[in-house]
């Protein structure tokens, strides 16, 4: 379609019962449309959604404390091998509270044996550092 006066598209949005809506306004003329404004406004709010939904960070982390049981170090020992099987790079955080700030030597420990558990699969990335109440590593795929 060509070029029609703002007034001649106002009085058409106007009739069909839509709204005139300014696509692109850097564009010489402005790029304007009719259409229904709530309609378009969803479906820009549907695509922006879906847009973050793809965002993926290649860094997922895990946090572990020095008293953690057998079990929980298993449970969360086979999601940090999924997280690198799945490409991702993991950072491991050991979380001291209050007096186990005394027992730093159990959370370098703890991750060291997780070093040694995901060898075949991770390789260090950062070795175990503290930082504040917490000992950080980063794991990443080999």
């Amino acid at each position: 379609m060509g070029v029609i006066p703002l007034q001649d598209a106002l009085k058409i949005a106007e009739d069909k019962g839509l709204d005139l809506v300014e696509i692109s306004p850097d564009a010489n003329p402005p790029v304007c449309k009719i259409l229904d404004y709530g309609k378009f406004r969803y479906e820009r709010q549907k695509k922006l959604k879906k847009s973050k939904v793809k965002q993926k960070s290649s860094l997922k982390e895990i946090k572990f404390r020095p008293k953690i049981e057998e079990h929980d170090y298993q449970v969360k020992l086979k999601k940090v091998r999924e997280f690198l099987e799945d490409g991702y790079k993991v950072k491991v955080v050991v979380i001291f509270r209050g007096r186990e700030m005394a027992y730093l030597n159990v959370g370098n420990t703890i991750l060291y044996r997780l070093m040694d558990d995901v060898s075949d699969i991770g390789k260090f990335d950062r070795e175990p550092k503290k930082e504040g109440r917490s000992i950080t590593a980063i794991i990443s795929p080999k």
